[in-house]
């Protein structure tokens, strides 16, 4: 009687096949795409943060924001890559509360997705769409794009029944 020592060919087969089980659900637990929209998210908010601070410490300074006190000169849910935020932009880079590069670090699609708006001489909202399921939850995630404040219940991302759109927003 001969004796090999070894694997059986349906012995490798069973191991390869609880890996692969073990794999899938890895994969579907962390979620690479939620990942990527959580990080996104994340870059967009201090995006955000850095506008909205540049701008309270702009008017600490100047007793105003750098759009001034014209009514017809504030942002009316403008994003931050339009035209007209340009000069405000450059306002801020100039007194020194934003980078140089604040623009081009930031990139075209996400200052796309940051609408301000402005209602009166002492008012702003900055705020973003979220792409992940946990800033669609955040608490800071009822607004509407101009900073309004929504019922929770409304949104799409509060609750599976809603039907709003809601962001996230700072002001």
């Amino acid at each position: 009687m001969k004796k090999t020592s070894g694997f059986t060919l349906i012995e490798i087969l069973i191991v390869i096949a609880l890996l692969g089980a073990l794999a899938i659900g890895l994969l579907a637990t962390i979620d690479p795409f939620e990942q990527l929209k959580k990080g996104r998210d994340s870059a967009t908010r201090n995006t955000v943060t850095e506008f909205y601070n540049a701008n309270l410490r702009y008017y600490g300074t100047k007793g105003e924001f750098p759009w001034g006190t014209v009514p017809a000169n504030r942002p009316t849910t403008a994003p931050l890559n339009d035209p007209t935020m340009g000069p405000h932009i450059m306002a801020l880079i100039s007194a020194g509360e934003l980078k140089m590069n604040f623009t081009a670090a930031a990139g075209t699609n996400r200052l796309a997705r940051i609408p301000v708006t402005s209602t009166a001489d002492d008012d702003l909202a900055v705020c973003f769409q979220p792409e992940s399921k946990n800033f669609r939850l955040d608490p800071n995630a009822i607004f509407s794009s101009n900073g309004v404040t929504v019922p929770a219940d409304t949104c799409i991302s509060q609750t599976s029944g809603g039907a709003t759109t809601c962001y996230w927003c700072i002001h």
